[in-house]
């Protein structure tokens, strides 16, 4: 296996996931030994133009076992030289000259793969808009493997904001790679999965279902994968984020419709869309699938480094 920038989830079969997910299970046994020193004197840079949480602490702890440095801006909309007009192009020359590897997160969909054009040194697209997230997806299938137990014949509901969100729309496209695989696509009218996703699952022969209740698929999936309703997404909208708010909320509800085995994903933050009153069920994996980005960041790392 050998990569080198990631930019999409398409860009990896079968073959790859699964030796991807074996380095995975190692860092898991390496985080645990206190972490390693074999990237001492590598250095990555985490260029993020949107907030973040998860996805940039991961990634920094991630090069921190793995023995390496960072360098990092959080607000690179404001506090880089975009703010004076610096183009993403020469930004990333810039860059290059700085850091071994360049983890960016981008308001524009298409801003990974146009790095990625002017870049001699790995890029990972840490989320370009409402485009994709691919190591987001990778944690949530590693998590869904580990879990579940296969994802072979998945059974899943993808709910909320699928027409935003850059997470359902990257694990939908990891999951059509794998056989027997059902989606459920529960959204309001307003968020509906696009339909360049729906071409693809069609071409794919997946099979997929979209539904607007809720309480209809929950007593039917392995996997209830649940999402925030983005109100950076709707702009100026208002009326219109305030229609899809609240729509969907999971709660004590919910889990008795679930199945015993099922688990309740996320891709964090939540709002709203998931009471505090489920986290102390056994079913809710969405903690545990956070710190699984730890493990299959390093494994990255590990590999577009090598």
């Amino acid at each position: 296996m050998k990569l080198h920038h990631i930019i999409e989830a398409q860009q990896f079969d079968v073959p790859t996931l699964d030796k991807l997910f074996e380095i995975t299970e190692k860092m898991e046994k390496v985080v645990a030994q206190g972490g390693i020193s074999d990237y001492h004197n590598r250095i990555m840079s985490t260029l993020f133009y949107e907030p973040s949480t998860r996805t940039r602490f991961s990634f920094e702890t991630a090069m921190h076992r793995l023995g390496g440095r960072v360098i990092s801006t959080e607000n690179a909309r404001e506090f880089s030289s975009v703010s004076k007009g610096e183009t993403l192009e020469d930004t990333i020359r810039i860059l290059n000259g700085y850091a071994d590897v360049i983890v960016m997160r981008h308001n524009e969909v298409g801003a990974a793969r146009r790095a990625a054009a002017v870049s001699t040194v790995p890029v990972i697209n840490a989320g370009d808009g409402a485009g994709q997230h691919p190591t987001q997806a990778l944690l949530d299938l590693y998590t869904i493997r580990k879990e579940i137990g296969k994802i072979n014949g998945l059974r899943i509901a993808m709910v909320g904001d699928l027409a935003q969100g850059r997470t359902v729309r990257s694990l939908a496209y990891l999951l059509s790679k794998y056989q027997g695989v059902k989606m459920y696509f529960v959204a309001p009218q307003l968020l509906r999965m696009k339909e360049d996703i729906l071409e693809h699952l069609r071409q794919r022969n997946v099979e997929y279902l979209e539904e607007a209740e809720l309480a209809k698929v929950l007593p039917e999936v392995d996997v209830v994968y649940q999402t925030r309703i983005q109100k950076e997404r709707f702009g100026d909208r208002i009326a219109d984020y305030e229609k899809c708010r609240g729509v969907y909320v999971i709660d004590e509800s919910c889990l008795r419709l679930m199945r015993p085995d099922s688990i309740i994903m996320h891709p964090l933050p939540r709002l709203d869309e998931i009471r505090m009153e489920v986290d102390n069920d056994r079913r809710a994996a969405y903690f545990r699938q956070a710190q699984n980005g730890l493990y299959v960041r390093m494994a990255l790392l590990s590999q577009v480094l090598s």
